[in-house]
């Protein structure tokens, strides 16, 4: 008899969308959350999924299903995957850590944003006379743009633009790890 043994363990926080899925289609998600992180594994090999929940293979087979389900279902059939119930009384290891107590619970709630930052995490970037901001302020505070600019340079400027909106009396830019920060012109 084969003795078989983890080789990674998975676990995935549902969004609040989510939350409000019925059973069976909590269950679907993950058997699809499974599938999608070990695509490399199962891809090319027979997969065995147990579940306690026999509604399970129905969804699979259902013709007018929801949307998402579809689509479930069409990435699974990429896979070759027999499902067998497993009733939870001999399902034990599941059983017991789906009463397992969360010990994470509330850690992220309730926790105050800070509002205020010292001078040196805004960013600040000397020059000269003139902030280098100076064209993204003037362009959303009152639609100024700079004469003679060719068209690629506009276009350009308009693709940098965007990423930068006014709150008088601040410019702030919105990063790519979609932090906002300040503009502050150097000394």
């Amino acid at each position: 008899m084969k003795h078989f043994q983890p080789i990674h363990y998975a676990s995935k926080t549902m969004t609040e969308a989510q939350i409000h899925y019925t059973t069976t289609e909590k269950e679907m998600l993950a058997v699809v959350y499974a599938f999608k992180k070990f695509r490399p594994y199962l891809v090319l090999s027979k997969s065995v999924v147990y579940t306690d929940h026999s509604a399970l293979k129905y969804l699979l087979s259902k013709q007018d299903a929801k949307p998402r389900v579809l689509r479930w279902v069409l990435l699974l059939q990429e896979f070759d995957i027999i499902i067998r119930d497993k009733k939870g009384t001999k399902n034990l290891a599941a059983d017991h850590l789906s009463r397992l107590e969360n010990p994470h619970k509330d850690v992220f709630e309730n926790k105050d944003i800070k509002e205020n930052f010292p001078l040196e995490t805004l960013g600040k970037i000397s020059s000269g006379s003139t902030s280098w901001f100076a064209d993204f302020a003037n362009f959303h505070a009152g639609n100024f743009i700079i004469k003679g600019m060719s068209s690629q340079q506009k276009k350009k400027s308009f693709k940098d633009i965007k990423h930068y909106f006014w709150d008088d009396p601040y410019l702030f830019w919105i990063c790519a790890d979609q932090i906002i920060r300040r503009c502050v012109h150097g000394q």
